[in-house]
């Protein structure tokens, strides 16, 4: 996990070596929009989720692979990729891009897997070509590298660790939404329903999650579900939204039982603290209400120790022209009345002896 402003935190075997294999699809689809344009790039292949196996080779009503995640649109994007070079130098120049990607941290070439790849990929004589050109899902990375290469996508395409600018912002924006709608198999669908975050899965047990202009997380683990998902690396992402109130249609507002990573804890209570006191200086008795309704402590005050209804007091009026007594007569509110009863006494004592 790489917070691309704070902090890096791992667990468990991290720095054990895996091939990206199919998470390197979005990270190619990026650097062929950086090559090209997104415009070009379309023209031969398009941005729907396909509906039938990621292996299928399929194209869409336009006679264009469905998308850049399934193996059809990926072998397409990688022929695009540096057209005038020849084998080795695209090889290279790719690995260098994933260099980039990963802050110069592990990045390494398995020729095992390569070559394990490339005898069993006979049945699609297309995807055997993908691999014996390109060699992309034989790139071998670690979960702290891998961590970093989501983080740039979380960085608007800027690698967090170096500050160097490798993708542009319109790339990354295209290759999440791509990752979001078709990035895990045939569970894209349900992913993102049940996580609704940018991911990618490989293969290999890998998982990249990206949480956009907040954090990138990699996890790796290859015991895989029917759909060719990590099973542990599925159900990290559905504990991690049950908790962070990351999900792309959690609500900002009224999620008081999840945490927001994205404002930190002094800023979230002074961020309380205003609103409070303005929605009391303002008379805004609906705002105070939503408050009070949410669990929050009406108590809580600025550095001078002033609340909420020390503003409200010191208004007096609210729009209408009550006084806060005035409402808790009318109300029916005794306990308030009690309490404010006095402090108005004295407030009419202090102006008779004023005048």
């Amino acid at each position: 996990m790489y917070h691309y402003s704070i902090f890096r935190h791992s667990v468990g075997n991290y720095n054990v070596p895996f091939c990206l294999q199919s998470t390197s699809k979005p990270l190619v689809y990026a650097l062929v929009q950086e090559e090209l344009n997104q415009e070009t790039v379309h023209q031969y292949v398009g941005h729907e989720p396909s509906g039938i196996t990621f292996n299928a080779i399929s194209l869409d009503p336009a006679n264009k692979p469905h998308n850049p995640m399934i193996n059809a649109g990926a072998i397409l994007t990688c022929s695009l990729l540096k057209q005038n070079m020849n084998l080795a130098d695209r090889f290279d120049y790719v690995t260098k891009m994933f260099k980039r990607l990963t802050g110069g941290e592990y990045l390494a070439f398995n020729n095992a897997v390569f070559l394990s790849e490339r005898e069993t990929a006979d049945r699609n004589f297309a995807l055997g070509y993908y691999m014996r050109e390109n060699k992309l899902c034989s790139i071998e990375v670690d979960c702290d590298s891998a961590s970093v290469v989501a983080a740039t996508l979380a960085n608007g395409g800027v690698c967090p660790t170096t500050g160097d600018k490798v993708f542009s912002t319109n790339s990354v924006r295209n290759t999440l939404s791509l990752m979001h709608s078709c990035g895990m198999y045939d569970y894209s669908g349900g992913f993102a329903f049940e996580v609704g975050l940018p991911a990618k899965s490989g293969v290999s047990g890998c998982i990249m999650l990206v949480v956009p202009n907040v954090m990138g997380i990699c996890m790796w683990s290859p015991p895989l579900d029917k759909y060719g998902n990590s099973v542990r690396g599925i159900q990290f992402c559905k504990d991690f939204v049950e908790k962070f109130n990351f999900h792309n249609y959690d609500s900002l507002i009224h999620s008081p039982k999840k945490f927001d990573l994205r404002i930190r804890k002094a800023e979230s209570r002074a961020k309380v603290v205003v609103n409070l006191l303005f929605g009391a200086y303002n008379g805004d008795v609906t705002a105070l209400r939503r408050y009070a309704l949410l669990g929050t402590d009406m108590n809580l005050g600025d550095y001078d120790g002033r609340t909420a209804l020390h503003v409200g007091a010191a208004e007096e009026m609210i729009p209408w022209g009550f006084t806060p007594l005035d409402d808790a007569v009318r109300f029916g509110h005794t306990e308030v009345q009690k309490i404010l009863e006095p402090y108005t006494e004295e407030d009419k004592d202090n102006t008779t002896v004023d005048s």
